[in-house]
Parts: C-alpha cells; structure tokens; sequence
C-alpha cells in the first residue's frame, strides 16, 4: 500500500507566496487552483477534500502533490509541450537566467535594473549569446522569471517554528478526525467587489462604482473539521478573546465525547488569552498555534479561498446582515454536498489508506491520544 500523499513543509516564502496566490489571484485559474492543494495537502487536508475544494479528480490532486513535492513552486505552472526544435541550448539558457537574476552593478552595468533590449545588449557582448528580445522574454518567461516590482516579505522569527509545524504534521496525520481549524476571515466591508460570471463577449456584468462605507467592517470567525471536512462560523464585529472561545466551544460542542481534541490557530494575542488556556485545560483540548507569521500552515485558509470567490466577489450587498445570511447559505451548501455519499465514500477509503500504510510503516497502529 502507498504512503500517505501529502505535500512536504512549507517554508515562509513558499507559504506566504501560495497565501498571496489564493488570496488575490483568480479561482478559475490553474495557479490559483494548484496554491489551494498545496496549502491544503501541507496543512493535514485530505486528498477526496482537497479534491472536492478544488473540483478536481483526486489523482490529479496527487499529481500536483507530488510534483510540488518534487520541484517546489514550479508545481503550480503546467508544463505544455510541442513547437518547434530549440535554437538555444541548455547552456546558453543557464547563462541567460544567470545573467537575468544578477543585479548589473555587478556585471559591469551603471544601472540598477535590466531591460530586455539592455539584457541581449549585454548577452551579446559579453558570454556571446544572440538571442531576440521576444526570445529572450520567452526563455524568461519559462524560467518563471518576470518583470515586477520589489516586495518586503516577512520571515517568521518564532524560536518554535519546527516545533508548532512538527505538532501540527503530526496531530493531521495521525488523527485527522480530532483535529479543527479555526481562524478570522476578514475585515469584510460593504463595498462592490470585483468577480467573474457568464456574460455576452465584450458586455460585462457592471457593479456601480460610487459607494460609500458607512456600514463598518465585520469578520468571519470559521471553525473547519478535518475529518468531516465541515466549515461553519458567525460574523462578528470584531475580533477578541470571548469570541474566540465561543467558536472553541462550538468546536467542543460538535464532539461532545470528552475524549482529547486538537485545534489549530493563529498565534495571535486574542487565541490564547487566560481564559482560553484554562477551558481547553478542562475540557481536554490541546491548542496548535502555528508559527508566527506563518498563517499558511492552518488548513482552513485554503477553505477561505473559495468564500471570497463565490460569496464576495461579483458581490453588492446593501449591509452586513445579507452579507451574513449569504455567508450562512453558502455555508449550508457546502457542508451539504461535503456530506454526499460520493464523497464520504472517498474519504473513508483515504483514511483507510492512510492506516493501512501506518500499519506497514510501523507494524502496528499507533496509540490514540488520550
């Protein structure tokens, strides 16, 4: 029996660049579709859920697994085939990504950035490769290089980094159905969002464009189930402790059994206040915090990805009282169809699975938490 598919840790650049994909990028795009199963396999989420989240067939779900497993983030770009025979080699293309990546200060150049003409300029001159500017974009383009702009990125400073993500590989691996997930989503305003629908060629949906926010902001707080693969949450004003712990205890609430629950959540101030801590001592839950600024290893960010698409985006609401009942019945949707027989068939043959290779891998099952 196979192992378990799941995608390898994520570092901070990798996890924060899929988190940006998902959050601003396109949901019917393949990069987009690609970041939510690498988010999601990284963050302990089943194969058939992932699959389902992303309308895909499961071995396709294990394809991009193991591809980003293989080669990083160039998992989330298709490899298309055919054209014609290349005219420049392997080496010269080495050279040209080479020469694209290094600043030209350093190569001799007075200035701080290439152009495509400055670049075969330089290209032509110096290692003697003659390649187009169109070429040349192309070879670029290829390489997953492009022309943009600088960023600052953060980098997570937690002295426990290893530690939280080893906790959290672990307690998705080895009890899928005793861990949630819990996180805010938002702020969320009352504005027009942009979206995407069906329409006449060149004769768009129109959403107005003068509007005012006078209605606030509000934020979602969501609770995800790993096992049952079940979101829920209310919207509230704002964020803080005491909501918080009502969401810890919905979490509570949905597994009355007493036995040894595991949650993930941010490392934020408001997840482990005094009072949290103490419930979770009593009522025998083990709180996960995820590193800080490490956001991406909580499995319910890849299940945000498709609330903003189909609940926000094309969206007008006139308040944040039918924006909440449209949260609510979107919700309902999803948790219905997550219940289908279908579906629950496929997970139950991956949990299967997923104890048939630990049994192979350790000889016997492991013993379950207390």
């Amino acid at each position: 029996m196979a192992e378990p598919v799941r995608a390898r840790r994520l570092t901070d650049q990798e996890g924060q660049r899929l988190l940006q994909i998902v959050r601003r990028g396109k949901h019917e795009s393949v990069r987009v579709r690609r970041a939510m199963i690498i988010m999601a396999s990284a963050s302990g989420t089943l194969v058939p859920a992932i699959a389902r989240l992303v309308a895909a067939d499961e071995d396709t779900v294990r394809d991009v697994i193991h591809a980003f497993n293989a080669k990083g983030l160039a998992a989330l770009d298709p490899q298309w085939a055919g054209g014609r025979p290349r005219l420049i080699s392997d080496a010269d293309i080495e050279v040209i990504v080479t020469a694209a990546r290094a600043r030209p200060e350093k190569l001799g150049r007075p200035f701080t950035r290439w152009s495509l003409r400055k670049l075969a300029a330089y290209l032509a001159e110096g290692p003697g490769v003659r390649v187009g500017r169109e070429r040349l974009r192309q070879v670029l383009h290829a390489r997953g290089i492009s022309f943009q702009r600088t960023r600052t990125w953060k980098e997570s400073r937690d002295p426990d980094r290893d530690a939280k993500l080893d906790r959290i590989e672990y307690v998705t691996s080895n009890y899928p159905d005793r861990c949630f997930a819990f996180d805010q989503f938002g702020p969320l305003s009352i504005r027009p969002c942009h979206g995407t629908c069906w329409a006449p060629r060149k004769h768009p949906v129109r959403l107005r464009a003068t509007y005012h926010r006078t209605h606030g902001i509000r934020y979602f707080h969501g609770c995800y189930s790993l096992g049952d693969d079940q979101l829920w949450g209310v919207t509230r004003e704002h964020k803080g402790g005491d909501h918080t712990l009502a969401a810890l205890k919905s979490i509570r609430g949905a597994r009355p059994g007493g036995y040894r629950l595991f949650v993930i959540m941010d490392n934020l101030s408001a997840n482990k206040t005094p009072a949290i801590r103490s419930w979770a001592r009593r009522e025998n839950v083990e709180l996960c915090f995820t590193p800080t600024s490490a956001s991406w290893a909580n499995p319910i960010e890849a299940q945000f990805g498709p609330l903003r698409t189909f609940v926000m985006g094309g969206s007008d609401h006139p308040n944040h009282t039918v924006l909440a009942r449209r949260l609510q019945d979107y919700l309902r949707w999803r948790n219905t169809h997550a219940r289908h027989p279908d579906v629950l068939a496929a997970q139950r043959r991956e949990r299967a699975r997923i104890r048939s290779a630990r049994q192979q891998r350790w000889g016997r099952p492991k013993p379950r938490a207390a």
